[in-house]
């Protein structure tokens, strides 16, 4: 029983899933169906019909031909045969063979996009010949009138064209007869044909309207005003060189007359409207003469320039050879007083042999402007830059009397230094003189006259035979030093006796009635006298703080600097 309830389920199962299945073959089936009858229905013969506004034929009748040809196949034999197919793929469905249902449904489809692909095409066809005549009409609309526009033109203005008025015309007469065969073409209904010759006319009139409106300038140049520059430029060049200007080596009227004869050949091709040739050569010949106008400018400016300033430079280097020479001697007599630096030393020969340099430049400038061979241009470009070399051997010799005259201002700062040094030692001398101080300790001596000898060996360099400023500079660094120290030292000395002497009778007032300050200040008395300043004002401090706590302060701010 099982058994047959499971069979039963299954031949259910399997119905129903054959009558989905047949569902989607029924549903596939109508929507080819709707597919066809959208492609029946469709306005292709209203959309053909549009041809029939243009001349029907020749090449646009083939077309049509063609066209309908297609759609009615399409109509009577490919959209029938589809439709049978539609039948048997609904007969397959129905008897349960799905797989050839499905094959038979994947070739009506394919069909029916070749059709749609068909029809596409047709259209795609017909938008083109219809563009074609409207855009080819619309262009010839615009020819005609340019046509008739270059003609009056070139009526009007034939004197400017001369001999080529005679080909302009025949090239207007050659694109007039194109645009007849372009209606001739339109009354054979060749309308792509047409389309393509309108294209080639609208290029050809645009090339035509260049030529015409550039012809009479590059005519006027060619036959007139490059022949006069040219002349002008060859008397220029004679002129010049009858006025001794070097310019023989750049060959410019051989080149001019050349130019002239390249000129009568573009002038002929001109004459017969054949423009390319002599139009490039025009514009090379045109450049090439400013440039010849410019290099002989700058001839005749450099001549101007080497006349003028030629004289000046051998001036200057006259008068820096004799500066020159002069700072020599001054070197020879300062090395008999002074010690000069190896680096100075060479430095003043390296600038004799610049002079040296300089002057067998000069010489080759004057060979130059003597054998009338080498241009002006070359001879100011040798100048100019024996210029700019005088200008800095001008410059590293000023610079060379400065250190000479540094050196020589050193001797005289070092000396008035020294002088000053010695009044500053001297006063340090008379204030110990005069502070009335028992004695001066050993150490200040020391440092006093360690300041003596620094100035001594200053002054045994300052008076050398052979004046070195690096030692003098050396020694008087020391000097300055050691001074400074003893004026400091002395000073600090006074103040510390005068700072004893006064705590010392300040504390006399206490003696009386304190026995062991009295004998302190007797024992800061002896150290005192002794010389031992900062001893005796230790312990004079040290005992009178001890009965007068504050003392100390109240006598440093009653304390005047010494007498002296």
């Amino acid at each position: 029983m099982e058994y047959v309830i499971i069979v039963v389920l299954v031949l259910i199962v399997a119905f129903i899933y054959g009558l989905i299945l047949r569902k989607k073959i029924y549903d596939e089936v109508d929507r080819l169906e709707n597919w066809k009858l959208n492609i029946t229905n469709r306005n292709v013969t209203e959309e053909l019909s549009k041809v029939k506004n243009l001349n029907l034929s020749g090449e646009t009748q083939e077309r049509f031909e063609k066209w309908r040809s297609e759609w009615d196949d399409i109509l009577s034999k490919h959209l029938p045969d589809l439709e049978e197919g539609l039948f048997d793929a609904e007969e397959h469905a129905d008897r349960y063979r799905f797989k050839k249902a499905k094959a038979v449904l994947n070739n009506i489809e394919q069909s029916l996009q070749s059709i749609e692909a068909s029809i596409e095409g047709m259209f795609e066809e017909l938008d083109t010949l219809l563009n074609s005549e409207e855009n080819s009409r619309k262009h010839v609309e615009e020819i005609e009138p340019r046509l008739k526009e270059l003609k009056k033109k070139l009526l009007q203005q034939r004197h400017l064209f001369e001999k080529a008025e005679t080909y302009f015309e025949k090239e207007i007469e050659e694109t007039q007869e194109k645009l007849t065969k372009y209606y001739e073409l339109i009354e054979e209904g060749n309308y792509f044909e047409a389309n393509e010759m309108v294209q080639n006319l609208q290029e050809e009139l645009t090339t035509i309207e260049q030529r015409i409106e550039s012809f009479p300038a590059l005519y006027k140049s060619c036959k007139k005003e490059l022949p006069d520059q040219i002349d002008e430029l060859i008397s220029g060049v004679r002129d010049m060189r009858e006025d001794g200007y070097r310019i023989d080596h750049y060959e410019y009227e051989a080149e001019a007359l050349e130019y002239q004869e390249r000129l009568n050949d573009y002038l002929n091709q001109l004459e017969k409207a054949e423009m390319e040739e002599a139009q490039h050569g025009i514009q090379e010949i045109e450049e090439r003469i400013k440039e010849m106008y410019a290099q002989l400018e700058k001839e005749a400016l450099a001549r101007n320039y080497v006349e003028k300033y030629h004289p000046q430079l051998v001036e200057q280097l006259n008068v820096i050879k004799d500066e020159v020479a002069e700072t020599k001697n001054e070197v020879n007599i300062l090395q008999n007083s002074y010690h000069v630096e190896e680096r100075d030393l060479e430095l003043h020969l390296s600038l004799e042999k610049w002079i040296n340099n300089l002057t067998k430049q000069l010489d080759d400038i004057k060979l130059n402007l003597e054998d009338e061979e080498t241009s002006h241009v070359t001879i100011r470009a040798q100048l100019e830059t024996l210029t700019t070399q005088l200008d800095e051997l001008v410059d590293q010799h000023e610079q060379f009397k400065e250190r000479l005259h540094t050196l020589r201002k050193g001797e005289r700062d070092a000396k008035q230094q020294l002088s000053q040094m010695k009044q500053e030692l001297l006063a340090v001398y008379r204030k110990l003189q005069k502070s009335n101080i028992p004695g001066v300790p050993n150490y200040i001596e020391d440092v006093l006259e360690k300041s003596r000898s620094s100035l001594l060996n200053v002054q045994r360099q300052v008076e050398a035979q052979q004046l070195d400023m690096t030692k003098v500079q050396s020694a008087m660094e020391d000097a300055v030093k050691d001074t400074e120290n003893a004026k400091q030292q002395t000073e600090d000395l006074l103040e510390t006796a005068y700072m004893a002497e006064s705590v010392i009778q300040y504390g006399n007032r206490y003696r009386s009635k304190y026995p062991l300050l009295a004998a302190k200040l007797s024992e800061a008395e002896q150290a005192f006298r002794s010389y031992q300043y900062d001893v005796a004002l230790e312990e004079a401090s040290h005992a009178l703080e001890e009965v007068e706590p504050g003392a100390i302060k109240r006598i440093q701010d009653m304390v005047q600097t010494p007498v002296g």
